[in-house]
């Protein structure tokens, strides 16, 4: 579905078959003889058709198309592969190309994932189905990197490089300050909140979530431009209640150890989920592996505050409240 958002900016809807999030916002801005696309569903056929079939409607030229990848997660990057030809330049930001030209990424996040609480089968079944897995790129890409404050000039827009790491190490976002439009990724969306994953024993990313949080809310926006759902207003009012989210999540956990040490599975186990389950066996395990990620970053944030201890008991790491005597 093709929607007319601004003048000489389109958002298009690409489908995400079989999963919750539903579609991908894909927007595309025209200049003078030349386009930009931001983010690009899947690479997966049905996603492509639909991408195809609406560039066709509008008459977009891919020899004459960049593109802007928000973040490193397939549903944004995936296509990218299938629709740069000789003469585009794919937008990224550093710390994102590390992991998708990174061959190994993959195996660190298995061996993460024993520690946490997950079996070896469990594992195997949840990477063999992991949609970053399945649908990126198949290739490896060339990016131009591009940083804080750097600009793309569009036709009569000018978005400048926002980088917000949280929902991953280098989300970035684009900011066109003289029209107020904020293309905000997966960084804020309107009805959903957005997942803060953890799969490795370094970073803090629900601290840089909450501060990139802190570092748009001072933005002067009368548009959000999300990846998800629909475009919205009053980014603060949307920001206040990300917040509120993830002070409740990490209230929730430490109610939780009140009960014990126990590992990121056991704990995440125990946590509310806006899921159609009655309980945590009837999880698919692709849908346990992103709330027990979740539930990861939101302990390294307590454990970071001092509110928690780490500690390995066996294979698996243990985490109980901090008792200052």
């Amino acid at each position: 579905m093709i929607e007319e958002i601004l003048a000489d900016l389109c958002k298009i809807e690409i489908p995400l078959p079989r999963n919750p999030l539903k579609a991908i916002n894909s927007y595309l801005i025209r200049g003078q003889g030349r386009f930009l696309i931001v983010d690009t569903g899947m690479n997966r056929e049905e996603c492509m058709k639909v991408m195809y079939d609406s560039l066709r409607e509008l008459g977009v030229d891919l020899k004459r198309t960049d593109f802007f990848i928000t973040h490193v997660h397939a549903d944004h990057l995936g296509l990218v592969s299938s629709l740069a030809t000789e003469t585009s330049t794919i937008y990224f930001n550093q710390p994102d190309a590390s992991i998708a030209n990174d061959d190994s990424h993959w195996k660190r996040v298995a061996d993460f994932a024993k520690t946490s609480g997950f079996s070896e089968a469990e594992i195997r079944m949840a990477l063999d189905n992991h949609p970053g897995r399945k649908y990126s790129p198949k290739r490896q890409l060339d990016f131009c990197i591009l940083k804080e404050g750097d600009a793309i000039t569009i036709g009569d827009y000018l978005f400048k490089c926002v980088e917000t790491p949280g929902h991953t190490k280098g989300h970035t976002c684009l900011y066109e300050p003289n029209k107020k439009i904020l293309i905000s990724g997966d960084h804020i969306l309107e009805d959903i909140t957005p997942n803060i994953s953890l799969w490795s024993a370094d970073g803090n990313p629900l601290e840089e979530y909450l501060t990139s949080l802190d570092k748009i809310y001072a933005f002067d926006i009368s548009l959000v431009l999300p990846g998800h759902r629909w475009p919205f207003t009053d980014h603060r009012r949307r920001i206040r209640e990300l917040r509120r989210h993830h002070q409740a999540r990490a209230d929730e956990i430490l109610s939780i150890l009140e009960k014990g040490g126990q590992n990121a599975v056991q704990i995440a186990s125990q946590m509310s989920w806006d899921m159609p389950y009655t309980s945590w066996k009837e999880f698919p395990i692709q849908q346990k592996w992103f709330a027990t990620g979740e539930a990861i970053s939101h302990l390294r944030y307590l454990e970071e505050n001092g509110k928690i201890t780490r500690e390995m008991g066996g294979q698996w790491a243990l985490f109980s409240l901090r008792r200052d005597t």
